[in-house]
């Protein structure tokens, strides 16, 4: 082990992983394109394709020109600054561009530091819009089964309960009201019998929680850490009429999804359904620094501005960071100068090929794509450490979780990437299986 990797092991704590039986880490020593360069533990260095974009966030790749120059620019101004009582171009500019993009009724913004953040928010300013409209006792949120919206506490209470990654601490939570998840399959059909029935649960579950309920949150189409699981867009059409039904504010997580993943700017699109609030992050700055976005309804914010307290009760203290707006603003501006829609297309038709051949082999449940994510279902548990270990050995990075080895690799990836990509992961999962 090298002298540093030592030192990772006596002081730092991992994303889900013990310290007393850690899992393996590797220490990269530099990233440039869609590769990272990874020490070898001989001296050299090895390089891989990066198929996660760094938990789907590198969307242009790594030391990008254009993204670094702007954070270069941004430096040479301010780093930081204080946002009660001050603001600054990168974040009003970010601001008329997010509306802009965003569905049209969305027309206020409010920044944050990272994506579970802004469902904190979200889930704020839906409690605190009912208790505005005198509401009080609206207290809870719908949601459905094999959600994931983030590790804080009040996005832990709309994580699926059962088996999602934080049943540890059911009895803290907040207990929200949780409906079925929706029918498996993006092109199932409105009028299958699995979504009419599944339609028909969750209207009868808002009607019998109607008055307890503030507001219902969803990822829009494709359900990312709780299973990588893609589901009809007509589910959202349903959630759309539930909410303006009983009085809801509809809360889209677009944090995994937005700024193209699934093959529309926002997913959101696919069912012609506008979110009364939105939110989003990951991708927003290209990768380059921690920065989301909550955005709602000029009715939404009035009626909050106007309520008990004045004021929407958050404020980060790195809020709106100048940074992080400039980076933001790059990276939208370099994702809408180019056919964003057409590589998103063609790494999806790539990975399409590429995957298809696991879908015959021993122990694979099921194989799917959806816009630029690409997913092998194991029947059981994936052995993580031997895995990352045979797809790494190909030249692919990945970090698999549960039953699922997956990718949603940058957008600048080639053809050629693509297909390596795709050719390690089943070439892993044939091995490993």
């Amino acid at each position: 082990m090298s002298g540093l990797l030592a030192r990772d092991a006596e002081l730092l704590w991992h994303p889900y992983s013990s310290l007393t039986d850690p899992s393996p880490v590797r220490l990269v020593r530099g990233a440039s394109g869609v590769r990272l360069h990874l020490d070898d533990g001989a001296g050299g260095v090895v390089e891989a394709i990066d198929a996660m974009a760094s938990w789907w966030c590198m969307i242009h790749g790594y030391r990008n020109p254009v993204l670094d120059d702007a954070v270069k620019r941004q430096v040479d101004d301010f780093s930081h600054v204080m946002f009660g009582g001050l603001t600054h171009d990168p974040a009003i500019s970010l601001a008329e561009r997010l509306v802009g993009i965003t569905p049209e009724p969305l027309r206020h913004v409010f920044f944050c530091d990272s994506g579970s953040v802004s469902v904190e928010v979200a889930i704020k300013l839906a409690l605190q819009y009912q208790v505005a409209r005198g509401n009080s006792g609206r207290t809870r949120m719908l949601t459905v089964r094999g959600g994931y919206h983030g590790d804080t506490f009040a996005p832990m209470s709309v994580c699926d309960p059962v088996n999602g990654m934080h049943s540890l601490f059911t009895g803290a939570l907040t207990e929200q009201v949780f409906g079925p998840q929706p029918p498996a399959g993006f092109d199932r059909p409105d009028d299958d019998p699995e979504f009419l029935a599944w339609a028909d649960a969750v209207t009868a579950l808002a009607s019998q929680h109607a008055p307890e309920l503030a507001g219902i949150i969803v990822e829009p189409v494709l359900q990312g850490a709780g299973g990588m699981y893609p589901y009809s867009p007509a589910c959202l059409r349903v959630l759309r009429e539930i909410a303006d039904q009983h009085g809801l504010l509809l809360i889209f997580d677009e944090i995994a999804t937005g700024f193209g993943r699934t093959g529309t700017l926002f997913a959101s699109e696919h069912a012609g359904v506008d979110p009364d609030i939105l939110c989003i992050g990951k991708a927003l700055t290209g990768g380059y620094l921690s920065l989301a976005a909550m955005l709602c309804t000029t009715e939404v914010a009035h009626t909050v501005s106007n309520g008990p307290g004045g004021a929407l009760m958050h404020g980060p203290t790195f809020m709106a960071n100048p940074l992080a707006c400039a980076a933001a603003l790059a990276s939208i501006d370099l994702l809408l100068s180019q056919d964003w829609a057409g590589r998103v297309a063609e790494i999806s038709a790539g990975l399409s090929a590429g995957l298809a051949p696991a879908a015959s082999l021993p122990g694979v449940k099921d194989v799917r794509v959806i816009g630029a994510v690409g997913v092998v279902q194991l029947g059981g548990p994936v052995d993580m450490k031997r895995m990352t270990e045979a797809v790494l050995r190909r030249g692919v990075w990945v970090r698999p979780f549960r039953d699922l080895v997956y990718t949603m690799p940058p957008y600048v990836c080639t053809e050629d990437e693509i297909a390596t990509i795709g050719a390690a992961i089943t070439g892993a999962v044939r091995e490993v299986g």
